[in-house]
């Protein structure tokens, strides 16, 4: 096993650990560990709310999320030697949930949860269908998911971290802390909101105490966007095996990892769409120096995904196009027609017993596939999901005889405000 650089005690909560990590984008966020160029290791990363949910039938946890508190981060590991205008070598070599034979209920110990968020929570991409919130605990056995709140249904994960990347300079956080509040302004009173500003509370910076952790809280970005140091930007193909080349902003680097996944379907639709867990992930760093002028890569992360998917045969797609459910034309809109691509898919569903919300739960958590298919034939845009067939134990596509009947079990908890 390589040597454990950031451990954390699945017993303790993030600010308990002996190497706190942090929650929020910040240059002065001081390294907790340092590597070489070269070297394999280890990071242990907590869920991403830090144990808050809970594995049971009650959605009430999801709808009370801390959300100011997240993402709890590994990090940052400094890489020796690594300077502005270098790019960062990352190879993932391996990653998975929490051991079972830890102490402590923690999702990654053999179970994970997809939620959706309510709209005044945050939300999410089809919260105008689904307001309110909702869970789903999904059982790891021998890399495969399966749920109660979901019957009939199991896949293999494709387990990656959704958040990983390098700390931004000071002039790039000021850029991102103007750009985003531009936006917001735009219509501040917004729900869910358009962006989310810097906030103090909930703020974990590392090290940091006295007035320096108050003038970095003041400043520091939070994590739910990816942006050009990488960041949130939940890629399901960002597994083992996948290199990525990320642009180096300060002296170090500063390289932060957390907000792992079993598995997730692309577009995360859900928001909490995923299947959070804490876990592991063992990492090889490298340097070129020079690297972002000499590949042109002066903002966001390029990569190579690992070659370690689901081997799935069977598909059965899905088509959007951009129009709105009440009938008005869009001009070219992408995210307008993936929504409609998932809405076809979720319907479809629903004719083989299953309720609206477990549908949008297995679109959310299993490994679909999303495309944009077509983006160039005006005024339409065509999205397309494709849905692995096999992921069912029974026949999902279109037959004379019509849509098998499943039972749909004890459903999917909700809770509203």
């Amino acid at each position: 096993m390589p040597e454990v650089v950031f451990p954390l005690d699945s017993t303790k909560s993030f600010t308990e650990q002996s190497i706190v990590g942090h929650n929020r984008w910040h240059p002065d966020i001081p390294a907790a560990v340092q590597v070489d160029p070269g070297d394999v290791f280890r990071v242990h990363c907590r869920e991403w709310f830090d144990g808050a949910i809970r594995n049971d039938d009650s959605a009430d946890d999801i709808l009370n999320a801390p959300l100011a508190s997240v993402h709890v981060l590994s990090g940052p590991i400094s890489v020796r030697g690594a300077q502005p205008g270098d790019l960062l070598i990352v190879d993932i070599l391996d990653v998975g949930p929490i051991p079972q034979e830890d102490s402590g209920p923690l999702a990654g110990q053999g179970w994970g949860y997809t939620g959706v968020f309510a709209t005044n929570n945050g939300g999410g991409f089809l919260t105008e269908q689904f307001p309110d919130a909702y869970k789903v605990i999904w059982d790891f056995r021998g890399g495969v998911a399966t749920s109660r709140h979901v019957p009939n249904v199991s896949f293999t994960g494709i387990v990656h971290p959704g958040l990983m990347g390098t700390a931004p300079s000071a002039s790039l956080l000021s850029t991102w802390n103007a750009r985003e509040q531009r936006l917001i302004d735009t219509d501040p009173n917004r729900v869910p909101p358009l962006a989310l500003p810097p906030l103090p509370d909930s703020a974990v910076l590392g090290s940091l105490d006295g007035a320096e952790f108050d003038r970095v809280a003041a400043e520091a970005a939070r994590t739910a966007p990816p942006r050009e140091n990488g960041g949130n930007q939940d890629i399901k193909n960002l597994t083992k095996g996948s290199r990525i080349f990320y642009p180096v902003f300060v002296d170090g680097a500063k390289l932060s990892v957390g907000d792992l996944h079993f598995s997730q379907g692309d577009g995360e639709i859900t928001f909490c769409g995923a299947i959070e867990m804490g876990g592991f992930i063992d990492l090889h760093v490298d340097l070129i120096k020079g690297g972002m002028q000499t590949y042109g890569v002066s903002e966001n992360a390029i990569f190579m995904p690992g070659r370690t998917d689901p081997q799935y045969s069977e598909w059965l797609a899905f088509s959007g196009t951009s129009v709105t459910l009440d009938g008005e034309q869009r001009y070219l809109d992408s995210h307008l027609s993936y929504q409609r691509a998932c809405l076809h898919a979720i319907d479809y569903l629903t004719k083989f017993g299953y309720s609206d919300i477990q549908a949008y739960m297995i679109l959310g958590a299993a490994p679909i596939e999303g495309r944009l298919s077509g983006v160039v034939d005006i005024p339409n845009s065509c999205s397309t999901v494709y849905l692995p067939t096999e992921i069912f134990d029974f026949p999902i596509r279109p037959t004379k005889d019509g849509p098998h009947q499943i039972n749909p079990g004890q459903g999917v908890p909700r809770a509203t405000a």
